[in-house]
């Protein structure tokens, strides 16, 4: 899912830029994209402008931030793992003193508000960071200079953390706003004036665009509004909750079946397309069927508040493109709107903030009846089952480089080369620089440049201009040919050429049955869903792509131990 709101041929030279991130929202979870959530803002940006119905992010949020803000591998950007992963004693060992796995956006990269700062444009950012937990790593020392910042993976929306004292990473602030802690007053009434995170965010990003001076006016801007929404814990105003209620009483396998009926009407999948099954077993959850009617409710609710959540979005996404228009200045902005991964379909980052144990922080410090689900004091999460709704026809969710995880919006890689194109920045060639160090002890060559007096990696990608500017279509019918990628987060890989993709988990993250013993091979432009292996049948491609695979790990620098990723040497 990628939807740009105007057509660049329209726009002069330096148009300004609006960058909309949402949190955890799944393929299917806008209406224009077959949902029954009602976005009618975003859906009139996607009328006038581009959907993009073929684009990968990484599989969780912090890598596809730092490739977002720097158009370079997130493992070179040092965000290889999510900050929260490396502050457990396994982590430490596997990843601590590891370059790439600094756990913050490195120096090694030029983020796209310092080159668009140094080239006159006017940086503001307000909301989700999480590109390093200290205040000294926030938005403000990478180019922005406005910028209010939610440092960690995701916090209480009403801003109620009861053990924030027990802050694992030291007591390092929440929120911040240009580099100084800023204590958020709950909101424990759930005041429409009070702190809400979409609400908030939003207003602080208009706040700085009314306190422009006549200077900061002249000057184009580039802003960056990424929500905390609809991320967990799931909550949302009882008003915004209770327009889905009941739309969802029917479980998460009938939502699926309507969303791929409305994807087909759309013409967004084929009508013949053969989705992945949903996991539950082999998730840690049972049948739909097999839930007594109380948890069926409870479960149901849950997934009502995040559709809130996601209304909210819609509604605040509106708040700000009014404000655009009634200053005249949306004509000449370029608006993308994305998610950075797909739905959420477990809970893990939470552990940052409320600590080790999760459960019993729930059961001590929340309050999670029927009527209270999406509260200040509540505390859900989607769940798998929904979340294999939100990504239909995809394989899984979040944290897998299946399809489920990474279709869904732009290729972060080429999505800076349009940004520089569109403002008329213009990067030097990169010089080649021998890099000792690599995960296999050989020497790598990579192009480097030189930014504020320091090295940095140059860019990667191509301009995806020319089908933002002529809607031009993405042709696929070769199936052999198109460019690379690579995906690597938690020992989980993935590599795709053209139309051809291999997958592996391993054994430790659920393979033998998730994933299969080795690595798979699939046709994703014939089979989308990924229900069809073809590494017997296709040894030779299957063969291919392996060498691929080692040349990307070790290009990015990639960790890999006896329980990673297999190297192409290494079908098992």
């Amino acid at each position: 899912m990628a939807i740009t709101s105007s057509k660049p041929e329209s726009v002069p030279k330096r148009p300004n830029i609006l960058f909309i991130l949402a949190d955890d929202l799944g393929f299917s979870d806008i209406e224009c994209y077959g949902s029954e959530i009602q976005t009618p803002n975003i859906d009139r940006m996607a009328s006038e402008g581009i959907r993009m119905l073929n684009h990968h992010a990484a599989a969780a949020c912090s890598p596809t931030r730092a490739m977002l803000l720097s158009s370079i591998a997130a493992h070179l950007g040092g965000l290889g793992v999510l900050i929260e992963y490396k502050n457990n004693e396994k982590g430490a060992k596997r990843w601590s003193g590891k370059a790439g796995y600094e756990e913050y956006l490195n120096d090694e990269v030029a983020a796209i508000p310092e080159i668009l700062q140094n080239n006159g444009y006017f940086t503001l950012m307000s909301g989700k960071w999480h590109l390093g937990m200290r205040a000294s790593q926030g938005p403000w020392n990478r180019g922005f200079e406005k910028a209010f910042a939610m440092l960690p993976g995701c916090s209480n929306h009403y801003g109620w953390e009861p053990v924030q004292e027990r802050f694992p990473v030291g007591g390092r602030p929440i929120h911040a706003e240009e580099g100084v802690k800023v204590d958020m007053p709950p909101n424990k009434t759930e005041d429409p004036e009070g702190f809400y995170s979409t609400d908030f965010y939003t207003n602080r990003l208009l706040d700085y665009f009314q306190g422009r001076t006549e200077e900061d006016k002249e000057k184009p801007f580039f802003a960056f509004l990424p929500y905390a929404a609809p991320h967990w814990p799931l909550q949302c105003s009882k008003e915004q909750r209770d327009k889905y209620k009941g739309v969802y009483d029917d479980g998460p396998l009938a939502l699926r079946e309507r969303r791929l009926h409305k994807l087909a009407d759309l013409g967004i999948i084929d009508k013949d397309v053969i989705p992945h099954k949903v996991e539950t077993s082999t998730m840690g959850v049972g049948e739909w069927d097999e839930l007594n009617p109380k948890k069926k409710k409870l479960s149901s609710r849950a997934m009502e508040t995040y559709a809130g959540m996601v209304d909210s979005i819609d509604v605040n996404v509106g708040r700000v493109v009014e404000y655009l228009k009634r200053t005249g200045e949306y004509d000449n902005t370029f608006v993308v709107f994305m998610s950075d991964n797909g739905a959420e379909g477990a809970a893990l980052e939470a552990v940052p903030v409320m600590g080790e144990n999760i459960k019993q922080a729930i059961h001590q410090y929340y309050d999670n009846p029927l009527e209270n689900i999406g509260s200040w004091n509540s505390y859900t999460w989607l769940g798998p089952l929904w979340a294999q709704a939100s990504t239909a026809t995809s394989r899984l969710f979040k944290c897998y480089p299946s399809q489920g995880g990474i279709l869904i919006i732009h290729d972060s890689d080429g999505f800076r080369s349009n940004l520089f194109e569109m403002a008329g920045v213009k990067m030097p060639p990169g010089t080649t620089k021998k890099i000792a160090a690599s995960p296999r002890k050989d020497a790598v060559t990579r192009q480097m440049n030189t930014f504020r007096r320091r090295d940095v990696h140059t860019i990667r990608g191509k301009s995806w201009l020319p089908y933002f500017a002529r809607g031009q279509k993405v042709e696929e019918d070769d199936i052999e040919s198109g460019p690379t990628f690579g995906w690597e987060l938690f020992a989980r890989g993935a590599l795709r050429k053209g139309g051809w993709k291999i997958v592996h988990f391993p054994k430790d993250h659920g393979g033998a049955v998730i994933g299969g013993e080795g690595w798979e091979l699939f046709n994703v432009v014939a089979d989308p869903g990924e229900t069809k292996d073809l590494d017997e049948s296709e040894p030779e491609k299957l063969k291919e792509l392996l060498a691929y695979w080692d040349e990307y790990v070790v290009e990015c620098g990639i960790v890999c131990g006896r329980d990673c990723c297999g190297s192409g040497s290494d079908k098992g």
